[in-house]
């Protein structure tokens, strides 16, 4: 505990272009997997139209089952690339193993290491090894310190780190996972790190994220995960849980005075610049 506690103080700020990711609150968002050029760029058009700065896209999916739907593979890369130069949007995708480690970082800004490779030691290593920012999901049984410690397998030669809190396995059905908003408070007060919140993996559906999301507002949490399809019930890959065209708009308006109000208070708590001291004050 004392190798990431000691990094607590420490915090330049993650940023990719112009885009600071240890600022601000901000949406990473889009299909679960990329289906078509059609789809894509149609979501890709939508939410950049709405302010959303980072598509999200899988091209290479980690399934349960063997014969689900698993990705385009590397022509999905290039249409969510594509897809999002042409709106100035920034991708982030996964990457499942090491061998397809250099293809996906040909493509793809953010490279977001999955739930069930969290603690895939081979993979973090090589990461650390590449200068792209890398989001650690956490994995669906493990500790915070557990999470906090394969994080530190990229910090080794990377700093640029985005956890990224998506639920642990529950007993109850009525949620895919359980989201540990509790966690995320800890991971923001034990790590300089900023931290992301997945709202579909976590819930599995779309009727209660607004209140969440404004839940990670008030948390402190640097952003949210959603998935978002042009038709939900279509989708190849969990479509339960993607939110339409118009659940996204009315998601992001809702959001948007609770993250103003945040700015404003954090400003007025940490005011940029101190007043000039009195010349004649003793």
């Amino acid at each position: 505990m004392a190798l990431y506690g000691a990094r607590k103080g420490y915090n330049a700020g993650l940023s990719i272009g112009e885009v600071n990711l240890s600022r601000g609150f901000h949406v990473m968002a889009g299909p679960c997997s990329v289906e078509s050029e059609e789809q894509v760029h149609r979501t890709a058009e939508h939410l950049a139209g709405r302010g959303v700065r980072i598509l999200r896209g899988g091209a290479f999916k980690p399934r349960t089952s063997p014969y689900s739907f698993q990705g385009l593979g590397e022509p999905g890369l290039k249409l969510l690339s594509d897809a999002a130069a042409r709106m100035g949007m920034l991708t982030v995708s996964e990457v499942m193993d090491v061998e397809t480690l250099p293809l996906v970082a040909g493509y793809i800004d953010i490279l977001q290491v999955g739930a069930r490779n969290m603690q895939n030691y081979s993979l973090l290593k090589a990461l650390a090894k590449q200068s792209k920012p890398v989001l650690l999901k956490r994995g669906m049984a493990a500790t915070i310190e557990e999470f906090l410690l394969a994080a530190e397998y990229v910090l080794q030669g990377n700093e640029r780190v985005i956890l990224c809190e998506r639920g642990v396995r529950s007993f109850d059905p009525l949620t895919r996972n359980m989201l540990d908003l509790s966690g995320v408070a800890l991971l923001r007060e034990m790590s300089h790190l900023p931290v992301i919140v997945d709202l579909s993996h976590s819930t599995g559906r779309t009727d209660i994220i607004a209140p969440l999301a404004r839940a990670c507002v008030a948390l402190g949490a640097e952003g949210m995960m959603v998935e978002v399809h042009p038709e939900p019930a279509a989708a190849l890959c969990d479509g339960v849980q993607a939110l339409s065209f118009d659940d996204a708009s009315r998601l992001l308006a809702d959001i948007t005075p609770w993250v103003a109000l945040r700015a404003k208070l954090q400003a007025d708590r940490f005011p940029l610049s101190l007043p000039k001291r009195n010349a004649t004050a003793g």
